[in-house]
């Protein structure tokens, strides 16, 4: 009989690059659970409006740009409610910049729980993406409500079949948000600096994606950098979906759907090489 049959757990050394151990995720599944219940609960728990504040960050975001971008500016929204519009995009937005924002920050802001107990790192991003679902869910619930309302009150709104790509556009955006997230969590182990970049890179990342602007007003010269965004595809499916307008193309979506696969499987990689020392540098 060997010694590590009496053990109900054997910790190994992840010596192998495509040795990910994505099963003990399973395993840890009620762990998810409680960081999914600690990332909702403890954002608001002291705040006089809790939750409120999912359905007074977008609805204030959506005013801001229909004065600035809509009125001031007079950027085309291809006929569609400015607040409509906007809203549709900050809605999917919002998903994916929380989810890189608050994974980006996994292993610095989660050292002391790192260092003392083990459990597959993994948990905490992926308990990002979930607790951040629920705040989308109810953002959803506010662009539903506006929609509902302009779709019976206007004749501008054309929503179609391709809203069943919705669930899919959602998983789609939550990954991309958790890849980008890992791998800029691996890096800021080692370079701090990085991570005062995130808030402006993502900011600039949202004015690449047609958010405040419809993508028909882009230049053809400049479409092809807009385009090259993965982000890009997905918002315009959305909107497409819901609006009846946007770019749908069925090849960009695919493009987007590789860059994904493609840069969570790096991350992946990338996380698990840095958990093994990262306490050594953080």
């Amino acid at each position: 009989m060997n010694q590590t049959d009496d053990w109900d757990l054997v910790v190994k050394p992840l010596n192998k690059w495509y040795d990910l151990r994505l099963k003990e995720i399973l395993r840890y599944k009620d762990l998810l659970l409680l960081f999914v219940r600690r990332d909702f609960v403890s954002v608001y728990k002291q705040t006089i409006l809790g939750p409120i504040w999912f359905f007074i960050q977008p609805i204030i975001t959506s005013i801001t740009f229909t004065v600035i971008f809509g009125n001031l500016a007079r950027i085309s929204t291809d006929g569609i409610p400015p607040i409509l519009f906007y809203i549709s995009g900050i809605t999917l937005w919002n998903y994916f910049s929380d989810t890189l924002t608050k994974t980006s920050d996994t292993f610095t802001a989660n050292a002391n729980i790192f260092g003392k107990v083990y459990f597959p790192r993994m948990i905490v991003p992926l308990s990002v993406v979930l607790s951040n679902l629920i705040k989308f869910s109810v953002q959803l619930l506010l662009f539903l409500s506006v929609w509902v309302y302009f779709l019976i009150t206007k004749d501008d709104i054309h929503p179609n079949i391709y809203l069943l790509f919705v669930p899919f556009l959602i998983l789609l955006m939550g990954f991309l948000g958790l890849a980008f997230g890992i791998i800029i969590s691996s890096m800021t182990t080692k370079y701090r600096d990085l991570k005062f970049l995130v808030g402006f890179g993502v900011q600039l990342l949202m004015y690449a994606t047609p958010i405040v602007y419809p993508l028909s007003i882009v230049p053809e010269k400049y479409k092809w950098i807009i385009l090259a965004n993965p982000v890009t595809s997905i918002v315009e499916t959305f909107k497409f979906a819901f609006l009846g307008i946007g770019d749908f193309n069925i090849w960009h979506l695919g493009y987007s759907l590789m860059f994904t696969i493609i840069l969570f499987f790096i991350g992946l990689v990338v996380f698990h090489k840095v958990e093994k020392s990262f306490m050594d540098t953080v």
